[in-house]
């Protein structure tokens, strides 16, 4: 297994100068090579010096160090811009001479020149550094936020079986549960949401909606203005309907609605009858 490690950064040690750079090799192991090009060379440098670099391939698919940051490094997780789509995927800018791929078999939808899209670095089977937009597995599950935090990230993948995958300040794991979904979300679109739970392993699950007393009142003020929108101040639903007509119609739970009327109804603005609401 190599020692030199593709897509990092590590300390190697100068083993040899050239007109046209320096090798480096690891501290235990002067066989194992990697050019550092001359004009990285920081001024000065001699052998046996100490020197951190970034290992990534050249054009050529050689194994090349530099000293200048990428923006991304291996199984961390950043939005890169892109430049260019072809034949082969599309490539990113990542603050490397060489573009970063994005095959088009690691794209969750068909990317643009221009979009910025959230990727995590990997290895492929080729051994070669590529970017991919299925990130689930390399986000953070442990954050410092705590439930009834207020929280902001962007969509970047939807399941029709679990829900709304959102990435928390581009990188803390959340999910916005099915039964929570209210609207048709679309990937990289911003959620702004609060913490409704913190899981046993660190994963956020967040709602878009606010607690319990202050949504019901927003709830009731939704449903209070469609009523008075309609020619007949008369809506066909109450708590008979079901939770998909429900949903559609007023975006909201079932459970989020029967307290919402039954705030009006308390507040003697409505009155609820077997064909619906009235408003009073």
């Amino acid at each position: 297994m190599s020692k030199i490690k593709l897509g990092e950064f590590q300390e190697l040690n100068v083993v040899k100068m050239l007109d046209f750079g320096a090798y480096l090799c690891p501290p235990d192991d002067k066989n194992e090579r990697v050019l550092l090009p001359k004009k990285e060379l920081p001024k000065g440098t001699k052998v046996d010096d100490t020197i951190k670099v970034f290992v990534y391939k050249d054009s050529e698919d050689r194994l090349i160090a530099t000293t200048e940051v990428p923006l991304i490094e291996l199984n961390e997780v950043e939005r890169l811009r892109v430049k260019e789509v072809t034949k082969i995927g599309a490539f990113l800018e990542w603050g490397l001479p060489k573009d970063l791929l994005l095959p088009y078999h690691e794209q969750i939808y068909k990317v643009k020149e221009g979009d910025c899209v959230l990727v995590s670095l990997y290895i492929d089977k080729s051994d070669r550094l590529c970017a991919t937009m299925h990130v689930y597995d390399y986000l953070l599950s442990k954050s410092a936020y705590i439930e009834g935090d207020e929280v902001s990230g962007r969509v970047y993948e939807i399941s029709e079986n679990f829900g709304v995958f959102v990435a928390v300040d581009d990188k803390y794991s959340a999910l916005i549960p099915k039964k929570d979904v209210f609207e048709d979300y679309k990937i990289n679109q911003p959620v702004n949401a609060r913490v409704a739970k913190v899981l046993d392993d660190g994963r956020l699950t967040l709602s878009t909606k606010r607690k319990i007393s202050e949504q019901m009142s927003l709830d009731a003020e939704q449903i209070h203005k469609k009523l008075q929108a309609t020619p007949n101040n008369f809506l066909p639903y109450n708590d008979k309907s079901s939770p998909d007509d429900i949903k559609a119609e007023f975006k909201m739970s079932k459970a989020a609605f029967k307290r919402a009327i039954g705030n009006l109804y308390k507040m003697k603005l409505i009155q609820i009858k077997e064909d619906g609401i009235y408003l009073n």
